[in-house]
């Protein structure tokens, strides 16, 4: 059996590791960047600062794809070229056509990181811990005209837990990637796998997160509510606290929330300390969180803005 994998990132990197240990050729690597960057940036990059997978890709000596789009007549060719059994994606924000996913002898697949139809879209880590899943996980899919919609040929769960961050739960979904990968092609030579259709009537999708959902509202949202913005955004995003027209931003390991409510406003700043750039904020729900390690945005000088501020307790 013969793949092609296209991706980003350790998605990628994942499934090259599971098509390995399932011991299948890789006939070929096509990483996304070459559809959004130019030859330039990538080789800077690749040079100063190289992500896991390129050294990954590098170390194996994988044959590069170099093209601008996975749709283009170049890239088909090659396919045609390469007698591939098998397209293997993995974060790829490029809608494949059918003129492209037709080509594998066998299929096109998806690695999406969710428990399909649930959290379709580009950022299913974000997603699934923002509305307090307690259960992400991967799905294997055909590919079709939509994104995320074909049928399940795969799907293991991963838990969620309560201290997570969008980067622990990136880890051990990946590396969930890896196994089910290896498994599905194992499978492909020993079992018969039948595909299963989505149900639309539980599908969901959620674009990508706002430049307004990256400030926490102390207001409107409870502390759990809080909780989970900072741990979902990170590491992808920042979470900021503003207070007038500075913000802040938030250190997504070191924040505490009260146990108990306490009877002030919410949105008040009942204490401070700029010795740990700390501020302790109430929330909707009247508990409190302390934020330690409190940076300013582009800015330096953070004790002198924590020192200053003047609310509930001076």
């Amino acid at each position: 059996m013969r793949a092609v994998i296209l991706g980003k990132g350790l998605m990628l990197a994942n499934i090259i590791l599971g098509v390995i240990d399932a011991g299948v050729e890789i006939a070929g690597v096509f990483r996304y960047d070459y559809t959004s960057k130019s030859r330039l940036k990538i080789m800077l990059d690749d040079f100063f600062t190289p992500a896991p997978e390129v050294t990954l890709i590098k170390k194996l000596k994988l044959n590069q794809i170099r093209l601008k789009s996975a749709n283009c007549e170049a890239f088909q060719k090659l396919m045609v070229s390469l007698n591939v059994d098998l397209i293997i994606v993995g974060t790829w924000k490029e809608l494949i056509l059918p003129k492209t996913y037709n080509i594998p002898k066998i299929a096109t697949v998806n690695v999406h990181p969710s428990l399909l139809p649930k959290y379709r879209g580009p950022n299913p880590y974000i997603q699934t811990i923002l509305h307090g899943e307690e259960y992400s996980g991967v799905t294997i899919h055909l590919v079709n005209d939509e994104y995320d919609a074909g049928a399940i040929l795969k799907q293991e769960k991963v838990r969620i837990y309560n201290e997570d961050t969008s980067r622990e739960l990136r880890e051990r979904t990946v590396s969930k990637a890896r196994e089910l990968v290896a498994e599905f092609l194992n499978d492909l030579n020993e079992k018969i796998l039948t595909p299963v259709n989505q149900n639309e009537n539980h599908a969901t999708y959620f674009p990508n997160i706002s430049g307004e959902e990256m400030m926490l509202d102390f207001t409107l949202q409870s502390s759990d509510e809080i909780s989970r913005t900072i741990r979902a955004l990170h590491p992808f995003l920042p979470s900021y606290i503003t207070y007038k027209e500075v913000f802040f931003t938030v250190d997504p390991y070191n924040f505490r929330i009260s146990k108990t409510t306490v009877n002030y406003p919410a949105n008040s700043i009942i204490a401070k300390n700029p010795q740990t750039n700390s501020l302790t904020i109430v929330c909707a729900d009247r508990k409190a969180i302390q934020f330690n390690n409190l940076k300013l945005y582009r800015k330096k000088g953070v004790k002198q803005y924590i020192n200053n501020y003047v609310d509930v307790i001076k």
